[in-house]
């Protein structure tokens, strides 16, 4: 496993869904069991898990299967709240456009994460968040406004196995 000894990991709303993922197709049922091994194994890790109270209105908003059983699982978590710097950072996010123009969205996961110190943001969400190609702007932005710039991984990659090796 990926993180060093007390790593703090922000879990962003795609973790707590996946988690009680229904869907057949092979790459979702991939997801949801990667989910769950990971998560069922990181709290006797030492490490120390948050989330915030934007996972708590995206969860609560949606509708989906396992809703209830998903908010029924954050409540392990402690809940960071969105403070005036986490808005302000949210708003040199998308005015420095690292993040889609969607203050409740990825941009606002990012900045919660960013500003809580966090050594990792947790997601399934690999377009804005998981995403390579935005790690260096990332880092750039969080340099400028003094921010930890946390590493943004899926669940795999914190389990640290290589999919190839499951027979």
């Amino acid at each position: 496993w990926m993180c060093h000894s007390m790593a703090r990991i922000y879990l962003e709303t795609t973790i707590f869904s996946f988690y009680f993922e229904v869907r057949s197709e092979p790459d979702m049922v991939a997801r949801r069991d990667w989910t769950r091994r990971w998560l069922d194994n990181v709290d006797c890790s030492g490490n120390e898990l948050v989330t915030s109270l934007a996972v708590v209105g995206e969860l609560d908003r949606g509708e989906f299967p396992g809703k209830a059983e998903a908010l029924q699982l954050l409540e392990r978590y402690p809940v960071e709240d969105i403070s005036e710097p986490v808005i302000e950072i949210v708003e040199a996010y998308i005015a420095r456009m690292v993040m889609p123009n969607d203050p409740t969205g990825d941009a606002l996961h990012l900045a919660l994460a960013s500003y809580h110190q966090c050594d990792f943001l947790a997601t399934w969400n690999c377009k804005h968040l998981a995403n390579a190609n935005k790690f260096d702007h990332i880092r750039r932005v969080n340099g400028i406004l003094g921010l930890t710039v946390p590493s943004l991984v899926t669940p795999l990659e914190l389990l640290g196995e290589n999919p190839s090796d499951e027979k």
